[in-house]
């Protein structure tokens, strides 16, 4: 196939931004919201769900990997002849907890599975962290990569899937609180430093307060959607992110192959093992203390 050819074949994306309930079950709103996507939608050829979308935020319901849920998802897939990222769901794996996220192929294949490396403590207490990157291919196509939530917060999660070759960036999430500006203003600098497309999908309800969001290579928001459920289909062009990353964001910034040359050292990432350096000197990563004065129930 001949590379005006790649270059040309567009690539449809749904996010869906459902409603995840904690106590009932979400699996049967999932599936009807995936047969209605592509009956709506017939030419999607990729879908993906919020954080922990199939059981919400209850460890309790963490399962092994594979496990019934997850092949609940391959029969999903399979059906429709669709990519599928399952949003994400609690692993349970040697006595531990992770919070990871499948990846699907039209054929139902899991390709491959993402452990988030950073959960969001101390409030996601009790779940481990991953230690790998995920990126996958879709053939003709071109590269994927996965982040789950709060792992966008820190820049080098982003720059290292932008250094594996990822072109748009997967991004679950699970945002209830109300740091969500925050977020948003994060994924459009992440397209921009990492010259790619940023697809994040929140859900609503227990599952977050919406606000998808959709950002191109050139840091141009796509689309952002509102707090209620929503389907969010976009066509991208990874051709866009080829020319980002050859003449810069907007014909400007090029980014990542400053990065590349640069010469300098980050002395953040030398950690040092006495904790005598400023990170070290932090404290413990705890909940915020009760202040002084403040009468307790």
């Amino acid at each position: 196939m001949s590379m005006r050819h790649l270059l040309m074949n567009p690539f449809t994306i749904a996010g869906i931004q459902l409603q995840v309930s904690s106590r009932e079950e979400n699996f049967p709103r999932i599936r009807a919201r995936i047969d209605h996507t592509m009956h709506l939608f017939p030419h999607v050829r990729m879908i993906v769900l919020s954080e922990l979308a199939a059981f919400g935020p209850s460890a309790a319901k963490a399962q092994p990997l594979p496990g019934p849920a997850e092949r609940a998802f391959q029969e999903i897939a399979a059906k429709h002849g669709i990519w599928l990222l399952n949003g994400s769901m609690f692993e349970a794996h040697e006595g531990k907890v992770y919070n990871t996220a499948s990846v699907f192929d039209p054929a139902g294949k899991v390709v491959a599975r993402y452990r988030k490396v950073f959960p969001f403590l101390p409030y996601e207490a009790g779940v481990q962290a991953g230690d790998s990157f995920c990126i996958f291919d879709v053939p003709e196509v071109g590269r994927f990569g996965v982040l789950i939530c709060y792992d966008m917060w820190f820049p080098e999660t982003a720059r290292s899937l932008a250094a594996m070759g990822a072109e748009v960036i997967l991004h679950p999430m699970m945002t209830t609180t109300i740091d969500r500006d925050i977020e948003l203003a994060i994924a459009v600098a992440t397209a921009a430093q990492q010259q790619c497309y940023v697809f994040e999908v929140n859900g609503v309800g227990d599952g977050g307060v919406g606000q998808s969001i959709v950002v191109d290579p050139d840091a141009v928001t796509v689309h952002r959607a509102g707090s209620c459920e929503e389907i969010i289909p976009v066509e991208i062009d990874l051709a866009r992110v080829r020319r980002s990353r050859c003449v810069g964001v907007r014909g400007l910034g090029q980014t990542l192959k400053s990065f590349r040359n640069c010469v300098a050292r980050f002395p953040a990432y030398e950690k040092r093992s006495d904790g005598s350096d400023f990170l070290g000197g932090l404290g413990d990563l705890v909940k915020p203390p009760r202040r002084p004065g403040l009468k307790t129930d």
